[in-house]
């Protein structure tokens, strides 16, 4: 101690002192940082938790994460069932960047190296790493590197993938700071795939009890229509098609399509050997696959499809059709959920098919039964009124005395004969039930006449009288059906006719075909056309043709015996 009272104290304790506050200082710096860091990971957390939409949640992961450990560049991988690369969301690239680089990478070299053994990798420069492929044409250039996985409970999701423009490596700490930031990305992931989920559920149930009321509905319009439309519209799918069998195993008909090129696809036969929708009728059970290449089918203009869905259409335990919902190639791929969601669509599908063709067949029941209403009074009121008309006309004109009054009434008779015939042929039209495997000589003829009444001003007016349905059988049939067909077609084409009749009538042992016109008559090029075969086929059974023509029109009458016909 001096005079002055100043103190002193020795220069290796003050040296200790200063070295003691300077660590001091240094750690609180540190603690700050960390602080700092820490606070940067929460905010991070919060801005990937705070959104559910996955989409939107995936970006904010990228971008948390290179703000977080100050990277220049960032991206998300989500893998695929296959292993591969399914998105690829980035952060630092510019647009023109990405447009230049094109395809997304397929997650091979260090990319790969994270997906196969998902624990985090860092390196001070990637390209010494032997993992590394290099990079594209027109990739920025890339130094340090940071790879960690992002989990969804046990499942790997996809990796977070940092990178700096220069050889600045990442630390220990930041890595630590992006595996946690990954943990909480995981949890963001997995609320965001649940509500997504959710509501998709929430809008294919909604769906499917909207499409049950329309379904119950009296009036329910086309419900496969609305049924695939929807299916379309809430799978984001490009293309969704009904298939069903066509005439041939190897076939399917396009019964209902929507979404892409419809119209074009809708009632085509597309060939399905070795097809996803031939597998999945055989099979009986739904089916997703993420490649065209096993779908085999395409578009009318030739686009082949991409990721699809194909779900049986089963009725009575058989599988009668198939649901086809398909992406474009590129596309996203469908989820479990969403095939589990098509199948109950299918069923509803299958139901709804079910509920139209009881319909059909109910308003087939009903035309009938209305047919046989109207058959039953023309035969029990019109014609017996009729009758009655046609007794009472003769009785009076016998009492008249022989001239024009009496000729005159004898010809309303014959009118009303006449008009009871054409009665008779209508109320057998309208009450007999059609056989498709063997039609009778009247439904035959009726039908041709239907046929061809649209090149003529009417339909020609046809009538018939004895037994010809027991009569005109087998090869009789045949040749009465072909002569008459040869005649109409004739009036068609030759005869600038505007009106046409056929008759038919069997009577004492001969089966007589008249068939006349009101045209122009036919020329004499004509006459040994197809008439010749006419004459042939009469000549062969025994039998006459005729052939009248003038101006004033044509009159066809072919006759045949038909006692000469075995049975």
């Amino acid at each position: 101690m001096t005079d002055g009272h100043s103190f002193t104290f020795p220069d290796e304790p003050r040296g200790e002192l200063d070295h003691a506050l300077d660590n001091l200082v240094a750690r609180a710096r540190d603690v700050l940082k960390i602080q700092g860091r820490l606070r940067s990971l929460l905010k991070a957390n919060q801005a990937i938790i705070e959104h559910l939409d996955l989409p939107v949640v995936l970006e904010r992961i990228v971008a948390a994460a290179v703000e977080l450990v100050d990277a220049k560049y960032g991206a998300l991988g989500v893998i695929a069932e296959d292993g591969t690369l399914e998105q690829f969301i980035n952060v630092g690239m510019t647009p023109e960047e990405v447009a230049v680089i094109g395809h997304l990478p397929e997650g091979h070299g260090l990319l790969g190296a994270v997906i196969e053994n998902p624990h985090p990798i860092r390196l001070e420069n990637l390209s010494d790493d032997p993992r590394s492929v290099g990079f594209p044409a027109g990739h920025p250039p890339m130094g340090a590197f940071l790879g960690v996985p992002v989990r969804v409970r046990d499942e790997v999701y996809g990796n977070l993938y940092l990178s700096n423009n220069d050889s600045t490596p990442f630390s220990d700490e930041d890595e630590q700071l992006v595996v946690a930031l990954a943990a909480t990305a995981g949890v963001a992931i997995e609320n965001a795939r649940l509500f997504a989920e959710t509501q998709r559920r929430q809008a294919w149930s909604a769906a499917s009890a909207e499409f049950t009321a329309n379904l119950l509905a009296p009036e329910n319009g086309s419900a496969i229509g609305s049924l695939v439309e929807r299916i379309r519209e809430l799978s984001d799918a490009d293309v969704v098609w009904i298939m069903l069998q066509g005439e041939t195993p190897s076939e399917l008909v396009i019964d209902t399509a929507r979404g892409l090129d419809a119209d074009a696809m809708h009632g085509s036969s597309v060939g399905v050997v070795d097809s996803l929708a031939l597998a999945v009728l055989d099979g009986g059970q739904p089916r997703r696959v993420d490649d065209g290449a096993e779908v085999r089918l395409s578009l009318s203009d030739g686009r082949a499809l991409g990721p699809a869905m194909a779900v049986p259409i089963m009725t009575a335990g058989l599988a009668q059709g198939v649901l086809l919902v398909a992406r474009m190639p590129g596309a996203r791929r469908f989820t479990p959920t969403d095939l589990e969601m098509a199948a109950d669509f299918a069923d509803q599908a299958s139901v709804a098919m079910e509920l139209e063709a009881a319909r059909a067949d109910r308003q087939r029941m009903v035309v009938l039964e209305d047919r046989g209403r109207i058959a039953r009074d023309l035969h029990d009121h019109v014609i017996q009124q009729l009758f009655g008309t046609g007794l009472e006309l003769q009785s009076i004109a016998g009492s008249l005395p022989m001239g024009p009054a009496s000729d005159r009434i004898l010809q309303s008779v014959a009118n009303l004969d006449a008009s009871i015939s054409q009665i008779r042929t209508i109320i057998f039209a309208l009450s007999a039930q059609r056989d498709e495997s063997g039609l009778t000589v009247r439904h035959s003829i009726l039908d041709l006449a239907n046929e061809l009444s649209s090149a003529l001003d009417s339909t020609p007016t046809v009538s018939f009288s004895g037994p010809v349905d027991l009569i005109v059988t087998g090869e009789l049939a045949d040749d009465v059906l072909a002569v008459a067909r040869e005649a109409l077609v004739n009036i068609v084409k030759h005869a600038g006719a505007t009106h046409a009749s056929v008759e038919l009538h069997v009577r004492n042992g001969s089966v007589f075909l008249e068939v006349r016109d009101d045209g122009h008559g036919l020329a004499d090029t004509h006459r040994r056309s197809g008439i010749a075969n006419l004459e042939e086929r009469a000549v062969l059974r025994g039998g006459t043709f005729a052939l009248e023509s003038d101006s004033a029109g044509t009159r066809l009458l072919w006759q045949v015996p038909y006692s000469t016909v075995p049975a």
